[in-house]
């Protein structure tokens, strides 16, 4: 895919963008009664589509087989890391820590084209893990939809259902449901969601839109949840990305040298890119897709797999962190240790 249909982020950033409204997980984690526990769980699984409404113009960068990212945000609580993991299929996975929270995520995605439109189908989980009441929640996102691929202007929805289950409690669950649009129907990006306990009764309802805000309750009582950040000045001019975003790609000289060598933000095609400089970041994604292509060969001469270095699959195929890769960074550091060169 020519660099110019990319926008200057990676599969792995955009992993981390989820957490941009991590505020929800840390209210989740303070909040004794677990109904309202699940009230904050399920409008930050909604809170992770909001980027995808302004950011349909670009696609991300694809990782590399070993590529790495890492964003260590002490102003928001949380250490993440993330890595791909396998190139067929491709998977990434993640993992972020913060005080009162685990989150991770196996991604793989299919993708079905339409012709005017393409359709995307995530296989892989989401987990949040918080310690303090030993709750495990996890779900699997819903399908998305690019319409007008060839012409018009580009619109992404979202529809279908989340069920969050909480692998340690059955004490309540969630449904939510992304409201498909239809032509004779002006309601767009529309979500709805119910929480009920284990005999099926009705102990909240939620509403909104996955783009700007959710409510709970019944109107025109119901309270605000969550609402969308306001968009940074001239972000149609770049990218579409929010302030959150635009830190992602950060690399200030200090972080650079604690960084290993396969981390995203040191990939030359997708830098340049981000400075506007669109023909050399053809030429040098070109170079490392071909230097992907020649690693693959070589293994496959040598009857070897490809070994990830920060996760471990499980015995039910998802792949997890080793817990490796913080200790590394802090004791040899990565300098001290060996990796595959990919860009």
């Amino acid at each position: 895919m020519p660099v110019q249909f990319n926008e200057p982020l990676n599969t792995l950033q955009r992993m981390c963008e989820e957490l941009e409204y991590c505020e929800l997980l840390e209210k989740a984690a303070d909040t004794p009664d677990p109904f309202q526990r699940m009230v904050y769980i399920a409008t930050f699984v909604v809170s992770i589509y909001t980027f995808s409404y302004y950011r349909i113009g670009g696609k991300p960068f694809n990782p590399v087989l070993g590529e790495t990212y890492e964003c260590d945000r002490p102003d928001k609580g949380f250490k993440f890391v993330a890595e791909q993991v396998s190139h067929h299929p491709p998977i990434s996975a993640c993992h972020a820590e913060a005080k009162d929270y685990v989150f991770w995520q196996d991604l793989r995605c299919k993708n079905k084209f339409w012709g005017k439109s393409m359709e995307i189908f995530p296989i892989g989980t989401t987990n949040v893990h918080l310690p303090k009441f030993g709750d495990h929640y996890e779900w699997k996102n819903v399908t998305s939809c690019i319409h007008n691929l060839l012409s018009g202007p580009r619109w992404i929805e979202h529809y279908g259902e989340i069920n969050i289950k909480n692998n340690n409690s059955d004490i309540c669950q969630c449904k939510i449901t992304f409201i498909k649009s239809k032509y004779w129907n002006p309601r767009v990006n529309e979500v709805e969601a119910v929480i009920t306990d284990r005999k099926g009764k009705v102990i909240h309802k939620l509403f909104g839109k996955w783009n700007e805000a959710i409510y709970c309750g019944e109107p025109p009582l119901a309270t605000c949840v969550w609402k969308a950040n306001t968009m940074p000045v001239d972000y149609e001019h770049h990218y579409g990305f929010s302030k959150f975003a635009i830190e992602l790609n950060e690399l200030e000289p200090s972080l650079k040298a604690l960084l290993p060598p396969t981390d995203t933000r040191l990939r030359l095609d997708q830098r340049l890119l981000e400075e506007g400089n669109v023909e050399a970041a053809a030429e040098q994604k070109k170079r490392i897709e071909e230097l992907q292509r020649e690693r693959r060969k070589e293994l496959e001469e040598k009857n070897l797999t490809h070994q990830p270095k920060f996760f471990r699959k499980t015995s039910d195929d998802t792949w997890v962190s080793n817990n490796t890769y913080w200790e590394l960074r802090k004791d040899p550091g990565f300098s001290q240790l060996d990796f595959p060169k990919l860009w």
